[in-house]
């Protein structure tokens, strides 16, 4: 009786070459390749949120910030902020921090070879003689007994067995980004034109006394600026009235020879020639006043 028993290494290189054969750019590329196109697709939202809630457009293109306007009172007066509407909503700016693609896979392989063989062989001989006589013969007997048998069993078995398994698992970690320098910027621009303007608009002027006495003319001069409730200079001499006081007490409209009133981006200049009182009036119904002496 033999045995013998080999392993065949067909279903290991098999299982080897199914590990090479696994898509790796496609396993850990397709993810990276999802998420630099989410990052690309949060940017337009970005864009867009941009465009929609903080900018208006015109027919001809042209865009222009959102004001949100708000009425308080200050001081006993009512007044106006207008605030950028871009500076008091979150803008979204959302960004990838980490990917995180953990990838296993499995390779499982496994042969087994029997082969067994069985071989006997049996011989039977047998000889018998009988012999017998008489007086005048002699009589013999003989016997003869042969055999012979040959049985022989063959069993082979082989098993071969492989398999393969991956698995990936990919952990996206994403959340609000820092604003960009250029955005920064503009939001620091924004803020710095939030304004608070009183009921009718804000008349300001540089000086409430001058003295005509000065060698220097510039001493002779005003600044005059009006921003209307919507926080916008007007540079228009026709919202602007300047009257001086009359021997009555009375404020007349004052002529060429007491001033001379001129328009200067984004406010004006006015010039004083006579010494006196003056009140200069400012906005469509002239509600917002200041008073100028000037001495000699």
């Amino acid at each position: 009786m033999a045995q013998n028993s080999t392993i065949d290494t067909t279903p290991s290189s098999v299982a080897t070459n199914a590990l090479n054969d696994l898509p790796f750019d496609n396993l850990i590329g397709g993810p990276l390749n999802a998420c630099v196109k989410a990052q690309a697709d949060a940017a337009m939202t970005t864009w867009n949120f941009i465009k929609e809630v903080g900018l208006s457009e015109d027919k001809d293109g042209n865009r222009t910030l959102n004001y949100v306007s708000f009425t308080y009172n200050k001081n006993g007066r009512q007044c106006t902020v207008n605030v950028p509407l871009l500076t008091i909503v979150p803008i979204p700016y959302i960004a990838i921090r980490d990917i995180d693609i953990a990838f296993k896979a499995k390779i499982s392989a496994s042969s087994s070879t029997t082969e067994t063989k069985k071989e006997s062989v049996e011989k039977n001989f047998s000889n018998k003689t009988k012999v017998s006589g008489g007086t005048w013969f002699v009589r013999a007997s003989t016997e003869f007994q042969a055999g012979y048998s040959s049985k022989k069993d063959s069993t082979a078995t082989r098993d071969s067995k492989y398999s393969v398994e991956y698995t990936m698992d990919v952990a996206v970690k994403a959340g609000q980004d820092d604003i960009p320098a250029g955005m920064a910027k503009i939001l620091e621009l924004l803020n710095e034109s939030v304004d608070t303007v009183e009921k009718g608009g804000n008349l300001h002027l540089s000086t409430s006394v001058v003295n005509l006495a000065s060698e220097n003319n510039a001493d002779h001069f005003i600044y005059i600026t009006y921003k209307d409730e919507d926080g916008l200079y007007k540079n228009d001499k026709s919202l602007i009235s300047v009257k001086k006081r009359d021997t009555s007490g009375n404020f007349t409209a004052a002529t060429n020879e007491d001033c001379k009133l001129n328009e200067d981006d984004p406010g004006f200049t006015l010039e004083f020639l006579t010494e006196g009182t003056y009140q200069i009036s400012a906005g469509t119904k002239g509600d917002k006043k200041a008073t100028v002496q000037v001495i000699h």
